[in-house]
């Protein structure tokens, strides 16, 4: 049974306005760093005061949580639409991978300030995200264990092969797009390749479309 989500938001606002801060400071601190970026530079960056973000967040601290559990959040989400207990062990791999691997593509500003901004966050704060990380990790580690009961995975250490392959996607916002890589469908689907070796995937070969086109379901190619 999956992990539940945490769903209580210490400090979090979910107005309009609050949003428009957020967004802000995504591409501010992607750009700058949490740790260079002040406040005050957010708000200006929206025309508004200082002040005016207080009411909404009332640290910077505060926005930055705020901001890395929407971020995982989304990505745990996306990883439990993209698998399906009724596809092979291979099948449901090379589609949460490259769920996993599109998400991070596709909103590289934000996955990178809520992956690599993790340590700024307060005690309470980090464990909370962490618990959001962990539920992440345990989707490819159901597969990858669903796997190894079949016979279809023989991969040689479970956790050091779900650490591989989480590790390979969350490096993805770091510096897509590149020239060599700017299209996420393709980088997609390389990845969910090479999550097949990750795991000695047996018949990875049979499967190596599987993250072709949107590389998700909802009616789309497989």
């Amino acid at each position: 049974m999956d992990a539940p989500i945490p769903t209580v938001v210490t400090g979090r606002s979910t107005s309009k306005a609050a949003a428009r801060i957020r967004a802000a400071a995504i591409e501010v601190f992607a750009v700058k760093g949490y740790g260079a970026t002040t406040t005050r530079e957010i708000a200006a960056s929206l025309d508004m005061s200082p002040g005016a973000v207080y009411p909404h967040y009332k640290t910077k601290e505060s926005l930055l949580f705020a901001i890395s559990l929407e971020g995982h959040r989304a990505a745990l989400e996306v990883v439990r639409q993209a698998d399906a207990d009724t596809d092979s062990a291979t099948a449901r791999l090379g589609f949460t991978v490259a769920a996993y691997v599109r998400w991070h593509a596709e909103n590289h500003a934000l996955a990178r300030v809520v992956q690599y901004e993790l340590r700024s966050l307060t005690p309470e704060h980090f464990k909370e995200v962490v618990d959001v990380r962990r539920a992440t990790s345990g989707v490819f580690a159901n597969i990858i264990g669903a796997g190894e009961l079949s016979g279809e995975f023989h991969a040689i250490d479970k956790d050091a092969a779900v650490l591989a392959i989480t590790s390979l996607g969350v490096d993805v916002s770091r510096w897509f797009p590149s020239n060599t890589h700017p299209d996420a469908s393709m980088l997609a689907q390389r990845y969910a390749e090479l999550s097949f070796r990750i795991v000695g995937a047996t018949a990875w070969g049979e499967n190596r479309n599987v993250a072709c086109c949107d590389g998700c379901r909802n009616g789309k190619s497989i």
